[in-house]
């Protein structure tokens, strides 16, 4: 009798720059996954534990991250276009070189990526680039 993966050993075979569309992986345990630069698209990430996670270069599209633990984590150079991170726990990540922005719905103001309440303490945020952004803690221009 063969057991089905967990959702991180899935993750963590996925090939470079694979697709990975409108999973669900609200509240599940993925601490320290290992992948990098996957392309999510409408995946739902909601109070799931990504503490100490690697994920380097991956793409985030219209990808819910409310509530998600990802204390510790790596995401340098990640892109979050339009995503919901509203009340995430990004406490001392590494998001060097991160992009996050909108995607362009055609009806603004829709589209744009929400931090609203997001803890960045600790957090490395050297060369951010944030635009189309909302709540943007004040002070942090993504150069420090």
């Amino acid at each position: 009798m063969t057991t089905s993966p967990t959702a991180r050993q899935r993750l963590a075979a996925l090939h470079s720059y694979a697709a990975v569309n409108r999973e669900d992986f609200t509240g599940q345990n993925l601490a320290s996954t290992r992948t990098s630069r996957l392309r999510f698209t409408r995946c739902s990430f909601t109070g799931a534990d990504l503490r100490h996670a690697t994920l380097d270069g991956c793409w985030f599209k219209f990808c819910d991250l409310s509530g998600a633990d990802l204390r510790g984590a790596s995401l340098r150079e990640v892109s979050l276009a339009g995503c919901d991170l509203r009340g995430a726990d990004l406490r001392d990540t590494d998001l060097t070189g991160a992009r996050l922005g909108s995607v362009n719905t055609g009806m603004p103001p829709l589209g744009l990526t929400d931090v609203t309440g997001a803890r960045f303490g600790g957090a490395t945020l050297r060369n951010v680039q944030a635009e189309g952004v909302i709540g943007w803690p004040p002070g942090h221009h993504g150069n420090e």
